[in-house]
């Protein structure tokens, strides 16, 4: 099974944000609210986003490579708009900017020499909590744009959310003057009302800034509304892989030292299943040969496969006389 083949087939995700109604900036947002939620506005992808499918670079939790920075450790939590629950077994992608203002993979007169890097940009699978992680730095402005990060909540072939998130003023501010050596620009000049993305309200994309003592850096936290309704079960299937198999939620989830993973097929089928860390890396294939139609579950024991009780995305693997299918899931360890 080849790392780039789970990449590209694996495509999920959703986003949102839980904060008081009353909260919400005056302005022409046209969000919606249900069970508590509120939908994430929308905003635009640019100006520098990449297809983060099309690249296995990008599956992972650091995405800072080489890049220096104060760390920022961001956390994201996708709820669904009809029921206010976790989605999980969504995609999430984030990029920003570096500390200089400049964005990878691309080369422009204000973006000069970035063509072809990957830096500070990254996706991973929202776990039973319906939450995702990264590993990052702290991103800085440049000329036009407050501080901000891009992300999009990938739920099906069909649907995806694509917005940003920002910080207070104050606090950003404040940052870039703790570490005035890195940020050499100095204080963001831009407020949220000259911002020309967040000039209309922006009370569902504020997100906390927290000082991390241990790493020396911050950790930040956003929850975001999408489209959709919350599961703890069920993932976003597309159609044509469904017509084969039909992958389940491992069990328990979360789960301690073993688990159970549940599929379906509709014909005869060779099956594999890999488990994959948040770095990208396959850990463990468990190979079950020819299989019958109908329904199955194999046991994963972490011991026997010689690796840590940890989150994994797990992809199950079919062929058949049809073709080749894969789907995959988020398994989440008891914390």
């Amino acid at each position: 099974m080849k790392r780039k083949d789970f990449l590209r087939l694996s495509g999920l995700a959703g986003a949102a944000s839980l904060l008081p109604w009353e909260r919400l900036n005056a302005g022409s947002m046209q969000l919606s609210k249900q069970a508590g939620c509120v939908l994430i506005p929308t905003e635009t992808a640019g100006p520098y986003p990449l297809d983060l499918t099309a690249n296995s670079t990008f599956f992972r939790q650091d995405v800072r490579e080489s890049k220096t920075g104060v760390q920022l450790n961001l956390k994201m939590k996708v709820l669904g708009l009809e029921n206010c629950g976790p989605m999980q077994n969504v995609r999430v992608n984030i990029w920003h900017c570096d500390k200089d203002g400049l964005y990878s993979g691309y080369n422009t007169g204000e973006n000069a020499g970035q063509q072809g890097l990957t830096y500070l940009r990254g996706y991973q699978f929202s776990d039973a909590n319906g939450e995702v992680e990264f590993i990052t730095v702290f991103p800085g402005w440049y000329n036009g744009r407050i501080c901000h990060i891009h992300f999009q909540v990938y739920v099906s072939s069909s649907y995806a959310a694509i917005s940003q998130l920002t910080f207070d003023v104050n606090d950003k501010n404040a940052l870039y003057a703790a570490h005035s050596s890195l940020y050499t620009k100095g204080a963001d000049p831009m407020s949220l009302a000259s911002d020309n993305i967040f000039s209309d309200g922006y009370a569902y994309q504020m997100a906390t800034l927290t000082p991390n003592a241990s790493t020396g850096g911050y950790d930040s936290y956003l929850e975001v509304t999408v489209k959709g309704s919350g599961t703890l079960g069920i993932g976003n299937e597309e159609k044509e892989t469904a017509k084969q198999l039909q992958l389940g939620q491992n069990f328990p989830n979360p789960y301690l030292g073993e688990t159970s993973i549940p599929f379906t097929l509709q014909q005869p089928s060779e099956v594999s299943i890999g488990l994959w860390d948040l770095s990208g890396r396959q850990v463990a294939v468990v190979k079950q040969g020819g299989l019958s139609a109908g329904d199955h579950t194999v046991l994963l024991n972490m011991s026997e496969l010689g690796i840590a009780t940890g989150n994994y995305v797990y992809q199950i693997e079919v062929k058949n006389a049809s073709g080749t299918y894969r789907q995959c899931k988020m398994m989440t360890a008891v914390r």
